[in-house]
């Protein structure tokens, strides 16, 4: 966390406060001239404490040999007189070792800065350039009110220069910024430090104007002293610390990303892949209008004719599926015999033994339909006894990071070894647009911040009930230094306290601060440290934190490695009433305001997602419902007459069918949950309508199957004919679907891959359930209708109909779709323009898709997986919208060897003498450029503020009594006490010393002892004005302290930020570029880094989403042509369907890419099972055209009409109901991932299953197979 230091040094450094005024008061008016001062001593003290100097005018002072070395040691470019005495030195040197810490890793810029001040202060010429300007009148002494400081641009710019890139590691910001309040050259920095500040704050008690120009009569001269440029490598500025040295000129900054290829047309810019299939499409649909009009050429010469017949009178019984053998013996190899006798259709060997087996298997089970029902029902029924140890998974870890996910081990290793990241309790509070499209107002007001504290006073006042303990925010909060929590928000400007609102200017405070929060003791938080506004201020552009449009107020919690019980369950139960007050009392505060209100805590998503599992059971029995009415209708017929309706429809069929895949569904969690594998939120809204979409497709053809057998054979041979007839289609579509959907189970998300698991068992034992007990239910219900029984009353029977009603119920088997798709559609897919069309316009969709492909981001949005009324959802807009802050990146180092013999030390560091290719070194390189490298700042460097703290250049950090204890700072007890006044140089720490010399240390590092017995003093060392440095806050965390004592540490990090990440894209790229950075610094310097953020561990999938993508649903598509081919052996046949397929899913993608859908995990899982669905689009229509029997277009035309009402009916209406309900579904997932998703499906696979595919079947179909 930040710590605590007062900077006021800065401005006080030229106040020489400890002696006692002086007797003389001499005129300040000074003789301008060589060896004279132009102030010496002090006269008298301002009401708050301050020195102020006496302006007396006389000759400098030759120093005792004591002072004289003294001034030596901190002044070397100071001989001879001086115009300080004693007191006044000791003064200046406790003041400006405040700044050493800070200045330290670049000595050129610690040089200059001292020069300054000792020229100032102690210079014999000091009248030269100094001119007291006005004086006042303190207790009757006359005292300097304000001084012109004239120094050359030279000095003062080289001045700046040094010290510009210089870094404070522990804020993860420049030096500037604390000594400089962030000037951007010597101009501002100057005008920074001679502001005079009012009683009270920290400051120069009088003005001081710096001056590069006097006038050419003026006996005055310009102070030059010698300005040393960082880039001297005797003085060894690092590279972090000074970029323009020349030993870091060899490596440049990588150039930011480039924009992908585009070629100009005229004012536009077309991107090479657009362009290059632009190019290619133009080029197919000449190469196809040339063929076809070839092809449309030689049909003339060899038909005579300007057109194919479209429709023979072979179309009927009599074509193909009835001229099945009737005995009972049917061989292996099975033959379709054609109307003439002349030839007959051969089949594969597979494709014929399935057909005779279901053949077969269907005559047996329809005369022992109880039989099958029982057994198959037994079975099922059996898994369902998993149930019992069902379980939800809702933890976000557990459904979205894979177990060996390498940013999960990474986490394990970061919480295990230093700590886990605290937990967020968040408020973002905004202002509202006048206008639609209007800029929001800001938010800093005396009504906002004041409404700010009350809003405050309620979040203390929390009480939360933990088993019998009452827990308040103070209990569970981080806190770095102290008793205070380190809340992130505008209120610490305040110290939290309302009173100090008035007492410091209100408002004005607060924006004061905003540019001078490390500079001004006022400005420092409750925890005593500088609070950057970016962390507590929102909506604001570049740095004018005053337009800032929103609050942002944060309350880190300490978080442990058990996720329950103990500490985290206090937290868990303060988050839940924090929730509830936010949604009861805060949020009415707010709005009654005009503002805003979003509000998350550690664990609202875990609790959204519990709820989340709860909410659309409405949904899921709609589903099944509609469903169940859907297929009530379909499977039954329109009867001649309405007395036979009860006799026709066939609603306890679809009811039973519905129950069927309901018991699917069960057995297949009940398995897995019998195996310990628990459920997620998507298996339990998903898989029941997507078993169901898939199952009643089935259902549909095997009733239709059987619906087109003749009337008057027995039941038992319409039900084995029917089976013989689809059998092998379902087979193969149901095993494609059942191979798409395991292998989603190779997704490494586990909420993914369970789903892939337990929907494929669904879908298997759907399968299994439908040519079993399915095929018994339509046996019974068959064999009712022709007993002339009610149905879902089969025990009333009624009269059978006459011989004139029993004509017209046969002839009413041709319905309103058959006759569509033989007298409408499948003759105009036959005209030789509609073929051409429909090949030019599909693969138009086609090649649009590729193009749009490459637009698909990776990534999933936090407001999808959340209810759509989830609180949340504001939350995550607003991150998006006004933080100004990114992620914390740390860089985590292990098994770093500290001891004095290994390259470690300097390979890690950035101050002097480190190597210029350092680890942190490169950091701050790759911070300046963050577009490309997503890092906002240098890292926070535990090792770096250790080198500096235990320096003898910083002699007021490391120090020991004389006992060789620890003796803190002068400013921190026992060596100052708060109740004892001002801090001085006497007291019990008068007889410290520093920790080492400079002879010492090898280089200026600590051998191993050196650093294995400091280390612990430096993490428990407090920092404060005297010596920022202290790790203790700062680095509580950053090191793992066990086993340090053999000389290796196993683990350290060092802590920066990522940039504002708005967009999934920027969190996948930041993780990207992150490893990247580390696997290059990693090779380098042989050491193990590794780069870690709290959002790695979710955004992990996306690095290789694409390629995770492209592997399975390769896989998928060659697991199904395999199966395909075996069961066809045809490659011909196969390839067009695993043509069709990858048009399918390319079409789907680009509608992923027109909707905005992000690929990711359940995207890829919905892309691979779109494969097996869109199989049964296309297979039946495959399978109806190899088994008919004419030319190409005839078979087309033939397939068509014989299985295209059923495709209709049974598989595109069946899926379009079951996607529709999922458009009322309350989870935003399931609108976008299933809704969308599923019903482009169903729009697409018709599409190309009824026409794209019976087109190019027609013109480029497998020959048919005789055997004569």
């Amino acid at each position: 966390m930040d710590i605590i230091f007062s900077v006021t040094f800065l401005l006080q450094v030229f106040l020489l406060s400890s002696s006692p005024a002086a007797s003389q008061r001499e005129t300040y008016r000074a003789k301008h001239s060589e060896e004279y001062c132009a102030m010496y001593d002090i006269c008298g003290q301002r009401s708050d404490g301050k020195a102020l100097n006496c302006p007396y005018g006389s000759p400098s002072v030759k120093p005792d040999d004591l002072l004289s070395a003294k001034i030596q040691s901190l002044c070397p470019t100071i001989t001879g007189n001086v115009c300080c005495t004693a007191d006044q030195f000791d003064t200046l040197r406790v003041q400006v070792q405040q700044a050493v810490p800070i200045l330290v890793g670049c000595p050129a810029c610690l040089r200059n800065f001292l020069n300054l001040f000792c020229e100032l202060s102690c210079s014999p010429n000091q009248s030269l350039f100094i001119n007291v300007t006005s004086i006042s009148e303190v207790d009757g002494n006359t005292t300097v009110d304000g001084i012109d400081y004239h120094l050359t641009e030279t000095f003062g710019q080289g001045l700046y220069e040094s010290c510009k890139d210089v870094k404070f590691g522990t804020m993860n910001t420049r030096a500037i910024d604390f000594v400089g309040a962030g000037a951007s050259n010597f101009k501002e920095w100057a005008e920074f430090l001679g502001q005079k500040v009012p009683p009270g704050f920290p400051g120069s008690p009088y003005s001081i104007l710096f001056k590069t120009a006097i006038l050419d009569s003026s006996p005055m001269k310009l102070m030059n002293a010698s300005v040393y440029s960082c880039n001297d490598t005797s003085l060894g500025c690092s590279c972090g610390d000074c970029p323009s040295s020349p030993v870091c000129s060899g490596s440049e900054p990588s150039p930011p990303r480039k924009d992908p290829c585009s070629i100009g047309i005229g004012s536009l810019k077309v991107r090479c892949v657009d362009f290059s299939i632009a190019i290619l499409y133009i080029v197919l649909v000449f190469v196809l209008f040339g063929w076809a009009l070839l092809q449309r050429t030689r049909g003339r010469r060899r038909l005579g004719s300007s057109a194919e017949p479209l429709l023979d009178d072979m179309v009927g019984e009599g074509s193909s599926f009835a001229n099945l053998p009737k005995d009972g013996t049917h061989p292996a190899e099975v033959q379709w015999i054609d109307p003439q006798g002349q030839n007959v259709v051969q089949f594969s060997f597979v494709q014929g033994c399935l057909s005779s087996f279901y053949r077969t298997y269907g005559r047996w089970a329809a005369r022992k339909p109880t039989i099958v029902l029982c057994s198959s029902l037994a079975i099922v029924v059996l898994l369902c006894l998993g149930l019992l140890r069902f379980e939800v998974e809702t933890r976000p870890e557990k459904l979205w990071v894979g177990p060996g996910s390498k940013a999960a081990e990474e986490k394990e290793f970061f919480d295990s070894h230093l700590a886990p990241f605290y937990r967020i309790e968040q408020l973002i509070i905004a202002t509202i647009p006048e206008s639609k499209h209007g800029k929001p107002p800001s938010i800093i007001t005396e009504e906002n911040i004041e409404l700010l504290f009350e809003i405050q006073e309620k979040v203390d006042g929390i009480r939360a009930n933990y088993s019998g303990f009452l827990v308040s925010l103070s209990d569970i909060c981080l806190k770095p230094l102290g008793d205070d929590c380190a809340t992130q928000s505008i209120l610490q400007y305040f110290q939290m306290d309302p009173d100090n609102y008035d007492n410091y200017g209100g408002v004005e405070h607060a924006e004061y601060c905003f540019q001078h929060y490390t500079s001004t003791e006022t400005c420092f938080s409750a925890f005593k440290a500088p609070l950057e506004p970016t962390t507590a201020l929102g909506g604001f552009s570049g740095n004018n934190y005053s337009e800032a449009s929103a609050f942002v107020i944060t309350y880190p919690v300490n978080n442990a490695i058990t996720k329950v019980g103990g500490e985290n369950g206090k937290a868990i139960a303060w988050e839940k009433a924090f929730i509830q007050l936010a949604k009861d009392e805060l949020l009415p505060m707010v709005q009654s305001s005009n503002l805003t209100l979003s509000f998350s805590t550690e664990s609202s998503i875990e609790e959204e997602l519990k709820r989340e599992s709860t909410a659309d059971v409405i949904t899921i029995l709609v589903s099944y419902i509609v469903m169940f009415a859907y297929i009530s209708v379909t499977l039954g017929d329109t009867p001649p007459h309405p007395s036979f309706f009860f006799l026709s429809s066939k609603v306890l069929l679809g009811l039973l069918g519905v129950l069927l895949v309901m018991l699917s569904v069960l057995g297949s969690v009940g398995f897995f949950s019998a195996i310990g594998v628990k459920s997620t939120l998507i298996i339990m809204e998903v898989i029941p309508f997507l078993v169901l979409a898939v199952g009643v497709d089935n259902m549909c053809i095997i009733v239709d199957a059987v619906k087109r057998q003749p009337s008057g054979l027995p039941v038992e041979e319409q039900i084995s004919n029917a089976m013989g007839e689809v059998g092998p289609s379902i087979t193969l579509a149901s095993l494609s679907e059942i191979l798409a959907f395991a292998v989603g189970s190779f997704v490494s998300m586990p909420a993914c891959r369970v789903f892939s698991m337990i929907a494929a068992l669904a879908v298997l034992l759907d399968f299994l359930l439908q040519i079993t007990a399915f095929v018994a239910l339509v046996t019974l219900d068959f064999m009712r209708a022709k007993d002339n029984r009610i149905d879902c009353f089969p025990c009333v029977k009624l009269n059978p109909p006459s011989a004139e009603q029993n004509e017209g119920i046969r002839l009413e088997r041709d319905g309103l779709l058959t006759r569509y798709m033989k007298e409408v559609h499948a003759p105009f897919l036959g005209l030789w323009g509609v073929k051409i069309l429909v090949i030019a316009v599909f693969a138009a969709f086609t090649l649009a898709s590729i193009a749009l492909c490459t637009r698909i981001e990776a990534g999933l949005e936090q407001q999808i997986a959340l209810p759509r009324d989830s609180y949340l959802q504001g939350y995550f807009s607003n991150i998006s919208e006004y933080l100004r802050v990114g992620p914390p990146l740390y860089f985590v180092v292990k098994d770093y060897n500290y001891s004095l013999e290994s390259k470690h030390t300097n390979q890690l560091c950035s101050i002097s003498h480190c190597d210029s290719n350092s680890l942190l070194n490169e950091i701050s390189r790759a911070s300046l450029v963050p577009t490309s490298s997503y890092i906002a700042k240098p890292a926070a460097s535990w090792l770096d503020d250790f080198l500096v703290w235990i320096s003898p250049e910083a002699f007021s950090c490391c120090r020991k009594f004389t006992n060789d204890s620890y003796c803190p700072p002068d400013d921190q007890p026992p060596c100052c006490l708060p109740d004892e006044g001002p801090c001085g140089l006497g007291g019990v720490c008068k007889d410290c010393t520093t920790c080492f010399r400079h002879s010492d240390l090898v280089n200026d590092r600590p051998s191993t002892a050196q650093f294995r017995e400091k280390l612990p003093w430096f993490l428990d060392a407090l920092p404060s004005a005297d010596c920022a440095k202290g790790g203790h806050g700062a680095y509580t965390n950053s090191v793992d302290l066990n086993g340090y004592e053999g000389g290796v540490i196993q683990a350290s990090e060092f802590r920066t930020y990522h940039t504002p990440l708005n967009r999934q894209g920027d969190y996948v790229n930041a993780i990207r570029a992150a490893r990247d950075f580390s696997a290059i610094i990693s090779s380098s310097l042989k050491m193990d880094i590794f780069p870690y953020s709290v959002f790695y561990i979710f955004f992990e999938q996306y690095l290789d989403i694409w390629k995770l993508a492209l592997i399975n649903i390769t896989v998928a598509l060659g697991a199904i042509f395999v199966v395909c081919l075996i069961i066809t052996s045809s490659v011909w046949s196969s390839a067009i369907l695993l043509l069709v397929l990858i048009m399918i899913i390319l079409d789907l993608m680009g509608v992923m890419a027109i909707l905005g859908i992000q690929l990711n995990a359940v995207s890829v899982v919905n892309l691979i099972m779109s494969i097996g669905i869109a199989v049964e689009f296309c297979v039946h229509i495959v399978h109806a055209f190899m088994v008919s029997l004419g030319d190409r277009s005839q078979r087309a035309k033939t397939a068509l009409c014989t299985m295209g009402a059923s495709v209709f009916s049974g598989i595109t209406l069946t899926k379009l109901v079951g996607v529709l309900v999922l458009c009322f579904s309350t989870s935003e997932i399931f609108v976008v991932y299933y809704f969308q998703m599923y019903l482009a499906l169903v729009i697409i696979g018709f599409l190309h299953g009824l026409v794209f595919l019976p087109v190019v079947l027609s013109l480029f179909g497998p020959p048919l197979r005789y055997s004569h």
